[in-house]
């Protein structure tokens, strides 16, 4: 299955599990001697691979360890990268916040004598 915007919660958490499963074999690993490598249980590697309870993202990334495709991450992932015209702007500062959309200001009236309220 291709992941796509359009796949449901479920059908992501069943693809990546099977991959997860896939990569295993690959490996040559059992569901038992990867889930003492990543220091969990083998229930938790059983939930991950059938994709029918979404896990602890930390259990997630340590049987991507113990299979060694963290380093895959950066794909799902990848480091954002500013422009050369925000990094003008940054000047060498990183970013540390977002920033709010601003309301155009309305056009003010001119003040004029007998405007008081």
């Amino acid at each position: 299955m291709k992941i796509t915007r359009q796949a449901t919660d479920e059908a992501l958490l069943r693809e990546l599990g099977g991959r997860l499963a896939q990569v295993r074999l690959e490996r040559n690993l059992t569901q038992a001697q990867l889930s003492a490598q990543a220091g969990l249980s083998k229930r938790t590697v059983e939930r991950l691979e059938s994709g029918s309870v979404a896990t602890q993202l930390s259990g997630f990334i340590r049987v991507c360890r113990v299979l060694d495709v963290i380093e895959r991450f950066d794909l799902l992932v990848p480091e954002p990268v500013p422009s050369p015209v925000e990094q003008l702007k940054l000047r060498g500062h990183k970013r540390r916040r977002a920033s709010a959309n601003r309301q155009p200001k309305a056009p003010s009236k001119r003040w004029q004598w007998g405007d008081e309220p």
